[in-house]
């Protein structure tokens, strides 16, 4: 059977309001995509291609790849896809929903230990100069007393940071029922549009402020650390290395910019270039990319050696990849970060930051805290962690 597509939605309200546990939901600056049903499910994003053609002209795909691109990916080819037009300025329009109910928060590892994780990485490598940099991440555990509303979470996120891409989309069950990643990224891995490319990797970050005095230094603050413009070049030369061979006419700008969330500010810089081959597809040019040093570290097997010796959980699909695919061989893949994955009252929460030879171990720790407010404050949670 093909895909059906329906009428285009008037907003991104009317597809929340749709939206079923199970179902592929991402919002993103070029529209919004709601799925549900399942023609076909994909433990391997190399098999998309095929799936898509059997669906027919105009399919599409959704779902996750994990960080580690060795272990399944979760990719659905619904049977029915809605689409709305960009949120930007209407989301003011969706109301700003408090989940009821208390909760529990565990982090796993405390922040003590992932202070002395990170003097580890910074010791390894001074001992290892050709370790150049490490991802280092917290993960925050929640339970509640009752399911998790995803579309109230979504709508939350979408109102706060209207420009990201949030997702939700389902996942491999764990026994406990329908389980989920949710998430607002603010950082595209890649997307095609015929043979135009783009990728905007982020490296680097600040918190906001409420202050617009304080708010300004800290942007300021950022676009001249010497620590955090080095972190971000080491990423943006990954990423141009990886797409390089896919593209010519590859433009990298010389210097970041500022980007920012409700809750950030990052270095930003916007590679573009024209595919060689037009039949290269979003999907591939994501494989070629992930896991960029953004999320891992560089050189990338040594980097992810380290995190596996000095994380104490598995990321799963914590600094994947999340998008979508369509027949054409266009998409968009975004960075999987400020997400949860979620299964009933329970959240898994995530947040990491790149350590160099100069990284500060409690700075490194407020850096996480404050990615981790993103979906602490989407789920009505106005606390540090």
């Amino acid at each position: 059977m093909p895909q059906r597509a329906e009428t285009p939605a008037a907003n991104a309200g009317d597809l929340l309001a749709a939206y079923r546990p199970g179902d592929s939901f991402l919002s993103s600056p070029d529209g919004v995509l709601h799925g549900s049903g399942a023609l076909a499910v994909l433990d391997r994003a190399d098999a998309l291609s095929d799936a898509l053609a059997d669906a027919g002209p105009g399919a599409l795909a959704l779902g996750a790849v994990p960080f580690d691109a060795t272990r399944p990916a979760h990719l659905v080819v619904p049977r029915t896809v809605r689409t709305a037009p960009p949120l930007r300025e209407g989301a003011a329009d969706l109301a700003w929903r408090a989940l009821r109910g208390a909760w529990t928060l565990t982090p796993d590892p405390a922040p003590d230990e992932h202070t002395a994780a990170v003097g580890r990485a910074v010791k390894l490598m001074a001992e290892q100069p050709d370790l150049r940099k490490v991802v280092l991440a917290r993960r925050l555990r929640l339970q509640g007393d009752r399911a998790i509303d995803i579309p109230t979470v979504l709508g939350n996120l979408l109102r706060r940071d209207p420009d990201a891409h949030v997702f939700a989309v389902g996942l491999p069950e764990r026994g406990a029922g329908p389980r989920t990643l949710i998430g607002a990224s603010p950082e595209l891995l890649v997307s095609r549009r015929g043979r135009d490319v783009l990728s905007n990797p982020l490296a680097g970050s600040a918190p906001r402020s409420a202050d617009p005095t304080k708010d300004q230094v800290n942007a300021v603050g950022l676009l001249t650390s010497a620590k955090d413009r080095h972190e971000h070049a080491v990423v943006v030369e990954a990423v141009a290395d990886a797409l390089a061979p896919h593209c010519s006419d590859l433009a990298v700008p010389a210097e970041p910019e500022l980007a920012r969330t409700a809750a950030l500010w990052h270095l930003s810089t916007r590679i573009t270039g024209r595919l060689r081959d037009p039949d290269t597809p979003a999907h591939a040019l994501a494989a070629a990319l992930h896991p960029t040093p953004a999320v891992c570290g560089t050189p990338t097997g040594r980097a992810f050696d380290t995190i596996g010796a000095l994380e104490p959980f598995d990321r799963g699909f914590y600094t994947g990849a999340v998008g979508h695919s369509d027949a054409r061989g266009d998409g968009t893949w975004v960075v999987t970060i400020r997400c949860a994955d979620v299964t009933g009252p329970d959240l898994d929460l995530f947040a990491g930051g790149g350590i160099m030879p100069e990284s500060d171990p409690e700075a490194e720790l407020a850096e996480t805290s404050a990615k981790l407010r993103t979906l602490l404050l989407a789920l009505g949670i106005d606390r540090t962690a």
